[in-house]
């Protein structure tokens, strides 16, 4: 286990293209709302080509405007006769991509200015659509057909999946994995399928046991139900000089609970009195547990990871919301530490890659 510091950096968490959108979004709506109501009846389609019933001007425009927030981002309008319409820009379940997609969708009009439009920064569930038929390339899949095996794995919490129809023997893996992501999607909804789906299998045969993916949620709530409170795995390990070391790591901590969170913090705090291993005892022992109780109070605007311990050194790891100033909180938390100088450092991790060794 190494203890590590990381140069501070700061860096632009609101790209103007939000902004942008908005602005352009309220001189479009009506346009858009016209040609949808001019559009015929639902038909099956392709994922890949949203906003049927758009001119091709309008989807080129807006698909234009998403891209300017980032390249990596898709959008979809949805919405039947009998409920509102739906604006999704989504990330694709990319974790780099949620903090964006998430404040693109807190800086959408609200209330009257919303028109009855309803916006969400991730495809939500939709179990209406697990009885439709999805076409996918020159394919139409009768997903009523769809048969999920399901594995709980309660060391990682997650639920592994292998998912069957029985025209996967007909067509490419490409496509066989897009129907099942697109099922996981519907019966979950994106953000619960980054929180407790793990791995993803193909079957051309019936999985034993496999059940409809209507049954999928109900599996996922058992999964879940024993992390309803925070929980920390503990470990031991060594430092880079040999001594013994500490790890503590929140479990399961997911990226989609904390969508704002994009910048990696490390509070790196001396102590002054420890043990012949240079683990501490008290009284610094004590006043740790108090400043990580600071840290604790925190809220939505940072939340702690993972703590490292050894050779005189304790580390919390964070994730913050570079918009909050909760930073300048830290460094003055940082400042008040009576047994050395305590160092805080952070860099951009919207993907939460610095968790990657600590995870299950």
């Amino acid at each position: 286990m190494g203890i590590f510091r990381r140069p501070r950096e700061s860096s632009a968490a609101t790209p103007p293209a939000i902004s942008e959108f908005w602005e352009w979004w309220a001189q479009a709506r009506p346009t858009i709302e016209a040609s949808l109501a001019a559009a015929p009846g639902p038909e099956p389609a392709e994922p890949g080509t949203p906003g049927e019933g758009l001119s091709a001007e309008t989807i080129e425009e807006l698909s234009r405007r998403v891209h300017k927030i980032h390249g990596g981002l898709q959008w979809e309008i949805g919405g039947a006769e009998d409920r509102s319409p739906t604006l999704t820009v989504t990330g694709g379940g990319d974790p780099e991509l949620r903090g964006l997609t998430e404040r693109w969708f807190r800086a959408a009009p609200t209330g009257a200015a919303a028109a009855g439009w309803t916006f969400h920064p991730a495809r939500q569930p939709d179990p209406e659509m697990l009885s439709q038929d999805l076409v996918l390339g020159d394919h139409e899949f009768d997903l009523e057909y769809v048969r999920l095996g399901m594995r709980a794995d309660g060391d990682r919490a997650r639920v592994h999946i292998t998912a069957y129809h029985p025209d996967f023997l007909f067509v490419s893996e490409e496509q066989q994995l897009q129907v099942a992501l697109h099922v996981l999607d519907w019966a979950l909804g994106e953000d619960d399928v980054a929180r407790w789906i793990g791995d993803v299998g193909i079957a051309t045969e019936a999985p034993i046991d496999s059940l409809p993916p209507s049954m999928l949620s109900a599996v996922v709530e058992q999964v879940a139900e024993p992390f309803a409170e925070p929980a920390w795995l503990t470990g031991e390990g060594r430092t880079p000089r040999g001594h013994p070391a500490r790890l503590g790591a929140r479990f399961p901590l997911h990226r989609q609970d904390y969508p704002l969170c994009d910048l990696h913090v490390a509070i790196t705090v001396p102590y002054a009195n420890s043990n012949p291993d240079r683990l501490p005892v008290e009284p610094s022992s004590g006043a740790l547990r108090k400043f990580e109780e600071k840290l604790g109070e925190l809220g939505d605007r940072a939340v702690l990871a993972v703590r490292e311990t050894g050779d005189g050194l304790r580390v919390f790891h964070l994730y913050a919301d570079p918009d909050s100033g909760v930073i300048g909180e830290l460094d003055q938390l940082a400042a008040g530490w009576a047994e050395g100088k305590a160092k805080v450092a952070s860099t951009n991790d919207p993907g939460w890659r610095a968790l990657a060794p600590y995870q299950p």
